[in-house]
C-alpha cells in the first residue's frame, strides 16, 4: 500500500508541475507596465509549488517529478506548433525563462534536506 501511495503522489506531483509549468510558460512574456511581471509571477509560482511539494511530502523524488512536469511543459511549448506558432520564441526573455526555470528546479531538488541537517547537528 505504501508503494501505491508513493506512486500516486508522484503522479499528482507530475500533473501539478505540468500545470504550473504550462501556466508559467504561457504567461512569462506578459509585460503589462513594461516590466516582465509574467516572468516574476511564473518563476515565483513554480518555485513555490516545488518547495511546497518538497516540504509536504518530504520526498526529493516527488519534487524532481514535479520539476520534470514543469520542464516537460516548457519543452512542449518551446517547439513550433501545428499552426506555426511558438510560445517561447528564441529571444532573450525566452532564454532567461528556459534557463531560469531549469535553475529553479535543479536548486530546489538538490537543496539538502532540513530534517537530515537537524539530525546531524543536534542541540
Amino acid at each position: 500500500m505504501q508503494l501505491l501511495s508513493r506512486i500516486l503522489t508522484w503522479v499528482m506531483a507530475f500533473v501539478l508541475g505540468a500545470l504550473f509549468g504550462a501556466a508559467g510558460t504561457i504567461g512569462y512574456a506578459s509585460m503589462p507596465v513594461g516590466l516582465p511581471l509574467g516572468f516574476v509571477v511564473g518563476i515565483v509560482g513554480c518555485a513555490a509549488i516545488l518547495v511546497a511539494i518538497r516540504m509536504i511530502t518530504e520526498d526529493r523524488i516527488a519534487a524532481a517529478v514535479a520539476g520534470a512536469g514543469m520542464l516537460g511543459a516548457l519543452l512542449l511549448f518551446s517547439g513550433v506548433g501545428p499552426g506555426g506558432s511558438v510560445v517561447v520564441p528564441d529571444s532573450v526573455l525566452g532564454m532567461v525563462w528556459s534557463l531560469g526555470l531549469t535553475a529553479v528546479v535543479v536548486a530546489i531538488v538538490a537543496w539538502p534536506s532540513a530534517s537530515r541537517l537537524r539530525a546531524l547537528n543536534p542541540k
